[in-house]
């Protein structure tokens, strides 16, 4: 493994950690402020019970989210340093402002895990709001980072020299809107879908029925109602990578040749050799409307584009069909969810719904996955789009794998230790709800 391909590795392996915790992070106060809201208004325990495990998972993913978002500051600097030594005054507001969002929700979330009988009641249910808002938006403040890298702006370059720098309109880039809608709705429905899918698994097995259906409800809700919204969102993204970035685009739909009436591609094997697509459904007309709105409008395709500014189509691909696959698959069985809801109220309490959010636990992280490796794959070769190639920003520094083992070690004992907490707490729960209710009953 050579230097280059070890210091890329490492960036996606880290960025494929804190991601999960990070969208964890960022939803699971809001679920967590829901079920409190319930608490105030019906005094029920089990509502106090549901918000007390979530909160406790939530700091547990702070902490986590914390320490992977560290990691990847310094990699930044060690791995890229000549990117960040152009693009850090550039794009370093939102980064900054993102440190201010963190430093909010730390000082929310002590208040409200330390807040239980000090605080005045809906004073310390909107600290945990405050936790939910401030967190949303850390994330959207690192997406619009991110968004910069794919739709550079807010400076001139001009002689290799970045000129004119303005740090509003480059963190208002054009991108950073459709992707931070993208990434926020996919935060609400990988982590949604999860946290159902665990709940809904402690159901079927006949464990604290109670508590269990009342978090599976909110949890539920919250993944379902972001599933639908989804595709719109894609649709919003699709037609501004169309404008935007056409290697990438033809990279995802594996579309060699620039024509008109573009057909959609679903699944299939790419032979880039034959630029051809082997096994797909080809669906006539589609991929034009969706980039363009109009069927007759003519789609870039590879062909257009300079051999060497080819994104890696077959990886590139794959995620994308993995990623809306996915989706879809959670946006049929959301709208069974709403059919149970308001046709079918018998359903809901039948095994095979339950199931079916079992099995969707883990898709929603996958396609989550799957749609970050389209972002940044998509982009290659560029780390800059346009400006700035990824393998002219590498450190110089050698023995890089020798990093990239150390760092893919910490993460995953990171792994393992997040998931015997979090087994651990799920465990508990059904020992903390019982002690609540016979309080209560006493």
């Amino acid at each position: 493994m050579d230097d280059f391909l070890a210091a890329r590795l490492q960036m996606a392996f880290s960025l494929g950690f804190h991601i999960v915790f990070a969208c964890i992070g960022m939803v699971m106060p809001f679920f967590m402020s829901v079920a409190h809201f319930y608490w105030l208004k019906t005094k029920k325990t089990v509502y106090k019970d549901v918000t007390k495990a979530w909160s406790k998972g939530v700091a547990i993913f702070f902490a986590t989210g914390a320490v992977s978002g560290t990691v990847l500051s310094f990699e930044l600097g060690l791995l890229w340093p000549t990117f960040m030594e152009h693009a850090g005054p550039i794009f370093g507001m939102p980064f900054s402002l993102e440190g201010t969002a963190f430093f909010i929700e730390a000082i929310a979330l002590g208040f409200y895990m330390y807040g239980w009988d000090k605080l005045n009641v809906w004073f310390h249910w909107v600290t945990g709001v405050i936790v939910g808002i401030s967190g949303l938006l850390s994330g959207i403040l690192v997406v619009a980072a991110n968004a910069w890298m794919n739709s550079p702006s807010g400076f001139d370059y001009l002689d290799g020299k970045y000129l004119n720098i303005d740090p509003i309109a480059a963190m208002f880039n054009d991108a950073w809107f459709s992707q931070a809608l993208h990434m926020s709705l996919a935060a609400f429905v990988s982590t949604g879908f999860a946290v159902a899918g665990v709940h809904a698994l402690m159901i079927l097995r006949g464990r604290n029925v109670t508590f269990h259906s009342k978090a599976f409800k909110i949890a539920a809700a919250f993944g379902t109602v972001a599933a639908c919204l989804q595709p719109i969102s894609g649709d919003i993204s699709a037609k501004d990578v169309a404008q935007r970035q056409p290697a990438k685009l033809a990279a995802m739909e594996a579309h060699f040749h620039t024509e008109r009436n573009a057909a959609l591609l679903l699944g299939g094997i790419p032979d880039t050799a034959g630029k051809k697509v082997n096994y797909a459904i080809k669906i006539p007309g589609l991929l034009s409307f969706m980039a363009t709105g109009d069927f007759n409008k003519e789609v870039k395709g590879l062909d257009s584009i300079p051999k060497d500014e080819h994104p890696p189509v077959a990886v590139t691909h794959y995620a994308f069909q993995i990623m809306v696959g996915l989706g879809m698959l959670m946006v049929l069985i959301a709208i069974l969810y709403f059919i149970a809801i308001f046709k079918k109220r018998q359903w809901l309490s039948s095994k095979w719904l339950l199931r079916l959010f079992i099995a969707a636990t883990p898709i929603g992280f996958i396609a989550l996955e799957a749609g970050w490796t389209v972002t940044e794959v998509g982009r290659q070769p560029w780390i800059i789009y346009g400006v700035m190639r990824t393998a002219d920003a590498m450190t110089p520094m050698p023995g890089i794998v020798y990093s990239f083992y150390l760092f893919t070690a910490v993460y995953v004992s990171l792994a393992i230790i997040v998931t015997f907490l979090l087994y651990r707490q799920i465990t508990m729960v059904g020992k903390l709800y019982d002690s609540s209710l016979k309080q209560t009953n006493s």
